[in-house]
C-alpha cells in the first residue's frame, strides 16, 4: 500500500500518570530530548511523507492548540472534544470525516520510538493489506523496553494476525501505539466515548486485526520516571 496521507493523532487525554508535569501542561507538551512529546511523532510522520494530521484536543486545549500553529509540516487540522472527552476510539469516530475514505495512520501523541534501517511508519504502510486486514498495529517487545513493566498485550501468529492475551496472563508484545487503520474498523461503531481495544476485539474475531513486529527501540514515557531513561535512550542512538 502507499503510504497514508493522512493520520490521526490522539491527544485529548488528561496525562493523569505524567502529574505533575501536566498540572498545567497538557502531556503532549511535555518534553523529551529538548522536543515536546507531540513533536517526535508529527515529526515521524512529516518524513514518513503524510500531508495532513488530524490532532485530538481536550485538556488544556489552548496550549495544545497555540503550540501547533507553528507547524508548517504535516498540515494540522483539529478536532474539538473540549465539550466531552470521547476516549481512544470515540474520539476517531468523530474525526472520520477529516480523515477521508481510505486507510490513515492512527498514533498515540506519546509514543516515542527509536526506528531502525527502515522507518516503522514506512513499514507499516508497505505491510498494510486492505485486502485482509482491517488494522496493523506496531508492536513491541514487552520485555527490554524502555518505562514499560506490564503483562504485554498480543502474541503473534506465523501469518501475523494478533492473538490477545488472555486475563492473568502474560504476552510476548505490547501494542506501541502506532498502527494503520480502515475506515471499515469503525463500521457500527458504539456512539460518544468508548475504547478502540473494543473494536480491535471485533477485529481480531474475524482475523482482521494483524501486527508488525517494531525495528528498532520503543520507549514508554508514562510517568516523569521515565523521561530520562528515553532521554538517554535518544541520545545514544543520535
Amino acid at each position: 500500500m502507499t503510504t497514508p496521507r493522512n493520520a490521526m493523532v490522539l491527544a485529548a487525554g488528561l496525562g493523569t500518570r505524567m502529574r505533575p508535569l501536566t498540572d498545567t501542561l497538557p502531556k503532549p507538551l511535555v518534553k523529551v530530548a529538548g522536543r515536546a512529546l507531540i513533536d517526535h511523532v508529527l515529526d515521524k510522520l512529516a518524513a514518513a511523507g503524510v500531508k495532513t494530521a488530524v490532532v485530538n484536543v481536550h485538556y488544556l486545549a489552548e496550549q495544545l492548540e497555540r503550540h501547533l500553529a507553528a507547524r508548517k509540516r504535516p498540515r494540522i487540522v483539529i478536532s474539538d472534544e473540549r465539550g466531552i472527552l470521547l476516549g481512544t476510539g470515540g474520539g476517531v469516530v468523530k474525526a472520520l470525516p477529516l480523515l477521508g475514505d481510505a486507510p490513515f495512520f492512527h498514533i498515540n501523541s506519546d509514543t516515542i520510538w527509536i526506528d531502525g534501517a527502515t522507518p516503522n511508519l514506512t513499514r507499516l504502510a508497505q505491510g498494510f493489506d486492505p485486502a485482509k486486514m482491517d488494522a496493523l498495529l506496531l508492536l513491541a517487545p514487552a520485555s527490554g523496553s524502555i518505562g514499560y513493566a506490564g503483562p504485554g498485550d498480543f502474541a503473534l501468529a506465523p501469518d501475523g494476525r494478533l492473538v490477545a492475551r488472555a486475563a492473568g496472563t502474560q504476552a510476548p508484545l505490547v501494542y506501541a501505539g502506532a498502527a494503520v487503520l480502515s475506515p471499515a474498523l469503525f463500521d457500527n461503531a458504539p456512539e460518544g466515548a468508548f475504547s478502540l481495544t473494543a473494536l480491535f476485539a471485533r477485529a481480531a474475531e474475524k482475523g482482521r486485526l494483524h501486527g508488525l513486529r517494531l525495528d528498532g527501540r520503543w520507549m514508554h514515557v508514562g510517568s516523569p520516571d521515565a523521561i530520562a531513561a528515553a532521554e538517554v535512550a535518544i541520545k545514544a542512538a543520535r
